[in-house]
């Protein structure tokens, strides 16, 4: 029941991210520009990692469980099941969005989209594949170490849901011009399954990218600045 309620966690935490994050770029966007959408999205994190985090850690996202799991502080099963978890959470979440923005007489899914991530045409500022692909890897390597160093046993006890929400707020401020911001294979991955066509086509990159930065950030923590840490 226990780990029942883990994957659970992180299917709804993953939920809320994606619906309250994507959902503010597709029917608010116009009116809270980049910089409400940032918050949006660091928030969302914020808030769930007090609502889940002492569930399952609150990851809501395979780059972070990766991670984890190559800094050896989650196990193989618990990291698979995570990320299934995760995806889940994704897919029903822009499903559902669908259905909201769908209820709009002037939303179009071709040309509104989902708030799904893109390069080249796709990007909002024009940006090709090689800028996303670095950004993207660079982007979720702050987030990683912000995130190994917010739950470490010397950082403040309370205070990491602050500083990561946050952190995802200020990465969301520099990247979405660039990619729309991923940093999460899970939160690309549900608004391209249900968008389809160029998103689903440019989805290897939110996926590939996030996991190769938070992967770097796991070995540089790991073996260049870990003092010991709680198990996230």
């Amino acid at each position: 029941m226990d780990n029942f309620r883990k994957y659970l966690a992180e299917l709804i935490g993953t939920f809320v991210l994606v619906f309250i994050g994507t959902g503010s770029a597709v029917i608010a966007g116009k009116d809270i520009g980049f910089l409400g959408i940032a918050l949006a999205f660091g928030l969302s994190v914020l808030v769930m990692v007090y609502a889940i985090g002492q569930i399952s850690g609150c990851h809501i996202n395979p780059a972070i469980t990766i991670a984890m799991l190559a800094s050896g502080k989650i196990g193989s099963k618990d990291a698979a099941l995570y990320i299934v978890a995760q995806c889940i959470g994704a897919i029903i979440a822009s499903l559902l969005l669908l259905a909201v923005v769908s209820g709009h007489p002037g939303y179009d899914l071709a040309t509104n989209g989902l708030g799904q991530n893109g390069y080249g045409a796709e990007s909002p500022g024009g940006y090709p594949l090689m800028s996303g692909f670095i950004a993207e890897i660079i982007l979720t390597f702050i987030f990683l170490l912000v995130i190994f160093g917010a739950t470490s046993k010397a950082a403040p006890a309370g205070f990491a849901g602050i500083a990561i929400g946050l952190s995802l707020a200020m990465i969301h401020m520099v990247g979405i011009p660039i990619t729309g911001t991923s940093v999460n294979p899970a939160r690309s991955l549900g608004p391209a399954v249900v968008a389809g066509g160029t998103a689903l086509s440019q989805l290897w990159v939110f996926i590939l990218a996030p996991v190769i930065g938070a992967l770097i950030a796991a070995m540089v923590w790991k073996y260049c600045m870990e003092t010991g840490t709680k198990t996230v």
